[in-house]
C-alpha cells in the first residue's frame, strides 16, 4: 500500500527538504520552508510513459502557420512580435495598480469581436470586472467573465465550452485539489501553470497569465514559471507618471527586449505614437549635463535624454547615484574618464538619470553617459543638436554597436542635426546631417565641446 509523505518546500525557489530549515540552502531565504503533502504514486506518474508520442525526424515535422492575431493595440503587438500566436502561453507581471488588468480587458474586448474569450478572475468579482469595463467604455463587450480560482472548475468549463483566448488574473490565486498547500505557494503556482500551459498547447488556445511581483521586482513564485511559458512581459512605470512601458523579457515568437509605450488615461491605456519625443527634454538651448542617447530597445530605435549632475561632495565617500542605468556600469565609466579623460571625480557627488523613467541596459549608452558627466563637470554644453551612441572599452576606445543606421534614421526623423558615433560603420544620412565618427574617447571629447 502506497503512503503519502510530507516534505518541506521553500516558497521562494521551490527547493525541498525532508525536515524544516530556518534558511534555504539554495536561495538563502529565511523562514521560507512550508510543509506540504506529496503523493507517492500519482496517476500522472503511472501513465506518463503510456501517453508518450513516438519521436519524429526533424525534417519530417509539419510546419504550421502561426496565424497571429492582433490584440488591437499596435504597441502590444510589437512587443509580442507581431501579435499573439494560437497556443501560446504569455506571462504578464507588474506592480499592483499599474494597469495589468486594464490592459488585458482592453485586449480581451478587441479579440472577443471575432473570437471566443474567457476572462477568469480570482481576485475580483464579476461585478467588479463589469464596472471596470463600463469605465473603459466596454460595457457591451462580448467577453465572458468567470470569478473562480479552483483549477478543476475552470478546466471543466473549458472542456464544455472551447475558447480561443483564456485570461487568468492571476496565477497566484489559483489552486488545485491535487495539492494540499495554500493558493500562492510554490507548488500550487507551478502545478496550476503547468496544467494551463499543457492545455494551451493541446487546444491551440492562447493563455494569458497575470503574475504578481515581489518587492525586488521579480514575478512571485518559482523561477521555473518563466521557463514554462512562451513569452514573459513586464509592465513598468514610475509612481505618479501616466506613462507605462511593456517590455518583453522572453519571447519564443519574436525579439526579446522589445518595448511598447502606453499612457494611462481615464478611458484606459492609449498608445504613444512617438515614444522618442516622450523621453526628450524641451530645452530651448543646449544645457550642461544633458546628452541625447540613440538607444535600441529590441528592434526599435529610441532617443532618450541622459542627465548628469556632478557637484563637489562634502562627504568622505562621495555619492554615486544611477537611475535607469546599472550602477556598476557608472563606476566603470568613472574609472575610464579618470584614466583616459583626465577628469577626476574622487571628490565629486555623481548623479545620472535616464529621463522619462526608462531603463537602458545596452553598452551603447557608455559614450553618451561619459559625455554627459564631462559636460556637467566642466559646465559646458555639447555643441549642436546631436545624438550620441557608442560603447567604451577599458582602453578608452569607442567600439561599434548594433543597428547604427537605424539610430541615425530615428535622429533624422526627429530633426537632429548630427551624431557622434563609433568609427567603422558606413552610415548614410541627408547632406545636412553631420556624422562625426570617433575612434577614442579623447576624439569624442574634443568634438563634443569644440566651440562651447
Amino acid at each position: 500500500m502506497s503512503r503519502d509523505k510530507n516534505v518541506f518546500v521553500c516558497q521562494d525557489c521551490g527547493s525541498s527538504s525532508s525536515k524544516w530549515l530556518g534558511r534555504c540552502p539554495d536561495c538563502g531565504a529565511w523562514n521560507s520552508f512550508v510543509e506540504q503533502r506529496v503523493e507517492k504514486n500519482s496517476p500522472r506518474s503511472q501513465t506518463a510513459f503510456a501517453n508518450a508520442s513516438p519521436p519524429q525526424f526533424l525534417h519530417a515535422v509539419p510546419l504550421e502557420d502561426a496565424g497571429r492575431r492582433t490584440t488591437g493595440l499596435s504597441e502590444l503587438d510589437r512587443v509580442l512580435g507581431g501579435g499573439q500566436v494560437p497556443g501560446a502561453a504569455i506571462l504578464l507581471g507588474g506592480e499592483p495598480g499599474i494597469g495589468k488588468s486594464t490592459l488585458l480587458l482592453q485586449t480581451a474586448h478587441h479579440l472577443s469581436l471575432s473570437s471566443k474569450v474567457l476572462y477568469v478572475t480570482g481576485e475580483e468579482s464579476a461585478a467588479q470586472v463589469a464596472m471596470r469595463a463600463q469605465r473603459l467604455s466596454l460595457g457591451k463587450s462580448p467577453v465572458r467573465v468567470l470569478a473562480e480560482n479552483h483549477l478543476e472548475a475552470i478546466e471543466a468549463l473549458l472542456q464544455a465550452e472551447k475558447s480561443d483566448l483564456l485570461l487568468i488574473d492571476s496565477i497566484q490565486t489559483l489552486y488545485t485539489d491535487s495539492l494540499q498547500s495554500a493558493p500562492g505557494s510554490v507548488a500550487q503556482v507551478r502545478e496550476c501553470a503547468a496544467r494551463l500551459v499543457r492545455f494551451a498547447k493541446a487546444s491551440a488556445t492562447t493563455v494569458w497569465l497575470v503574475g504578481h511581483v515581489t518587492k525586488e521586482g521579480a514575478i512571485a513564485g518559482p523561477r521555473v514559471l518563466e521557463h514554462m511559458v512562451d513569452t514573459v512581459l513586464y509592465f513598468e512605470g514610475e509612481a505618479g507618471s501616466p506613462y507605462r512601458i511593456v517590455r518583453a523579457i522572453k519571447n519564443r515568437f519574436g525579439a526579446a527586449n522589445e518595448l511598447g509605450v502606453f499612457q494611462m488615461q481615464e478611458a484606459g491605456l492609449s498608445e504613444v505614437a512617438n515614444p522618442s519625443q516622450l523621453f526628450l527634454s524641451q530645452h530651448e538651448k543646449p544645457v550642461p549635463g544633458s546628452v541625447v542617447l540613440a538607444t535600441q530597445e529590441g528592434t526599435r530605435p529610441l532617443l532618450v535624454e541622459v542627465q548628469a549632475l556632478v557637484t563637489p561632495s562634502p562627504l568622505a565617500n562621495p555619492r554615486r547615484v544611477a537611475i535607469g542605468l546599472d550602477p556598476n556600469r557608472l563606476s566603470l565609466l568613472l574609472a575610464i574618464l579618470h584614466r583616459h579623460g583626465d577628469s577626476m571625480f574622487f571628490d565629486q557627488d555623481v548623479f545620472v538619470n535616464i529621463a522619462g523613467g526608462i531603463r537602458v541596459n545596452e553598452p551603447a549608452a557608455d559614450l553618451a553617459v561619459a559625455l554627459a558627466l564631462l559636460s556637467s563637470f566642466r559646465n559646458k554644453a555639447l555643441t549642436g543638436r546631436r545624438v550620441v551612441f557608442g560603447e567604451l572599452g577599458l582602453a578608452g576606445e569607442v567600439r561599434p554597436v548594433a543597428d547604427a543606421q537605424g539610430r541615425i534614421r530615428e535622429a533624422v526623423k526627429l530633426g537632429f542635426k548630427g551624431a557622434i558615433t563609433p568609427r567603422g560603420d558606413q552610415l548614410q544620412a541627408p547632406g545636412t546631417f553631420q556624422i562625426t565618427s570617433v575612434l577614442r574617447l579623447g576624439d569624442a571629447m574634443d568634438d563634443a565641446f569644440s566651440g562651447s
